[in-house]
């Protein structure tokens, strides 16, 4: 069931549990949401700007272990709904949705997953979605597909293909370093922390993967 709590400026706070919490819970969240108004309806009329139904916010995976550590069991999702005006106000696709009204049914998903894609030609599908493997990553995933006995699939190979991301340094930032033909005694992700290495000051924690 979701609980719908206002507060000031209609904003709403709606509150997936899957049974209606207890009167101590709700004092709780009352409290939580800064001394809300618990809605007496499975509806709120007007429209509202919130995140997507597919998209579990971070906020609300925070404030849902933060009702866990007050002692209220059991919430699933904790989301934020803003009200909007206009027929066509501003919002961004990506992460939100437009709500004319909410219903018991905003964070019920009806979509099916999509079926499981195999590939049959890494190099095409790589040219295809311009995911920018060389050719010894295509060998390396070809060779792969036959150690494991099966193709691979779509995501599997998307998904190797973000260590070509700007942000990602496994393969790049770790990788052998050469300036001028040279290869140099240290990586560039080892020479960018050796200052630290050297004066840590009040630094307790500098580029830390557990990847």
């Amino acid at each position: 069931m979701i609980l719908f709590f206002e507060v000031s400026g209609n904003r709403i706070y709606a509150v997936d549990s899957p049974e209606a919490p207890g009167k101590k819970e709700i004092e709780k969240l009352i409290w939580l949401f800064g001394n809300a108004l618990l809605l007496s309806r499975e509806t709120v009329d007007g429209l509202f700007i919130g995140p997507r139904k597919e998209m579990i916010t971070p906020w609300s995976t925070n404030a849902v272990e933060i009702t866990q550590n007050m002692g209220i069991q059991g919430i699933k999702r904790i989301e934020e709904f803003l009200p909007a005006s206009g027929n066509n106000p501003e919002y961004d696709p990506m992460l939100q949705a437009l709500y004319r009204g909410l219903d018991q049914n905003i964070f019920t998903i009806e979509r099916k997953p999509d079926p499981i894609i195999y590939i049959d030609d890494i190099k095409e599908y790589n040219e295809k979605e311009g995911l920018a493997l060389s050719d010894e990553e295509i060998k390396y995933l070809e060779e792969l597909s036959v150690s494991i006995g099966r193709k691979l699939t779509d995501s599997e190979i998307f998904g190797f293909s973000q260590v070509n991301s700007e942000h990602c340094r496994h393969k790049i930032f770790n990788g052998i370093f050469i300036i001028d033909g040279e290869e140099m005694g240290a990586t560039l992700f080892q020479l960018i922390k050796n200052t630290t290495h050297l004066n840590r000051n009040y630094v307790v924690s500098l580029y830390t993967d557990n990847s």
